[in-house]
């Protein structure tokens, strides 16, 4: 056992001093009308008498050692490694498309964005649109509320008409910047889009995908709508530890969501021991203390009337 405030202990002096004058002092006496008369022996009262005035002091002791804030190590804790996540939306002219369910492109990538992140909380998510510009919508944060109370306000057919292209490279550019930032902890990107991009042709999209991987960063690229994705998007994918996957409804969006968490689960390492306050010991032995020096004055003590 520790004790949090270890100078406190230095008190413990005083019950021990107090234990010693009680063992050792010789007081004056006065004669009472029964010394003169003959007594047998009772060794076992003096003792007990003796037990009985060292419950005090002993009493001390306890209220001491719980005034130092007594410690024992807990159990050992992991701690969440955080898991660096930026989520890459395109919000050009076509998001507004509605889906083969009737949802809305946007819609549907906006609620699945907001169960991503309830599914993540511990780690760190930004938010970034995209169009013809790149909009850093919500930095990376631990507060995941942010980017679910955030995400409702995009809505691509209320876009100026410089967003309404689709350009992912300089959207991707724009994520490493911030990523590139954060020391500890993996680094991910979530690109969601459903178009071709203007600036990832004539060899631009390998050398993306090779800027992403100098810096350790996996893309997983979601392609909303009918068909199979671009090419463009697996010649990305291809030099980062990610992976292209195509979503035609809401249903299927939400299950490459789930699929993503799953591939990129939490991560937990060793935080060690530390001290906790531990009073139980300390206030069970009080207690009987207490208990007994009731006893002794009130029970087994005989007070002349």
């Amino acid at each position: 056992m520790t004790f949090s405030h270890p100078w406190v202990v230095a008190l413990w002096l005083i019950p021990v001093f107090l234990l010693l004058w009680e063992a050792f002092r010789k007081s004056p006496t006065v004669a009472l009308p029964f010394d003169h008369q003959e007594h047998r022996r009772r060794p076992w009262l003096r003792r007990s008498l003796w037990l009985a005035a060292t419950l005090p002091p002993a009493i001390l002791v306890i209220t001491i050692g719980v005034v130092a804030g007594p410690q024992v190590m807990g159990e050992p804790q992991k701690r969440r490694e955080v898991t660096n996540i930026e989520i890459c939306l395109d919000v050009s002219g076509s998001m507004g498309v509605m889906m083969s369910d009737g949802t809305l492109r946007n819609d549907a990538a906006v609620a699945a964005i907001q169960n991503f992140c309830e599914a993540r909380r511990g780690d760190a998510c930004g938010l970034t649109i995209f169009g013809g510009e790149t909009i850093r919508w919500t930095p990376l944060t631990l507060d995941l509320d942010a980017i679910a109370l955030a995400a409702p306000f995009i809505d691509p057919r209320k876009m100026p008409p410089h967003m309404l292209s689709t350009r992912i490279g300089g959207a991707l550019r724009s994520c490493m910047g911030s990523l590139s930032e954060q020391e500890e902890g993996d680094r991910m990107v979530v690109l969601v889009s459903d178009g071709f991009s203007s600036d990832l042709s004539g060899g631009a999209a390998r050398q993306v995908g090779q800027e992403l991987a100098a810096l350790d960063i996996a893309l997983y690229a979601i392609f909303i709508g009918d068909g199979s994705a671009p090419g463009q998007l697996y010649e990305v994918v291809a030099q980062t530890q990610g992976e292209v996957f195509a979503a035609h409804d809401s249903e299927a969006l939400q299950r490459v969501f789930d699929h993503i968490d799953s591939m990129k689960p939490a991560k937990l390492k060793p935080a060690g021991a530390r001290p906790i306050e531990d009073f139980s010991l300390l206030a069970w032995c009080g207690l009987a203390l207490l208990a007994l020096h009731l006893l002794a004055s009130l029970g087994l003590r005989v007070t002349p009337w």
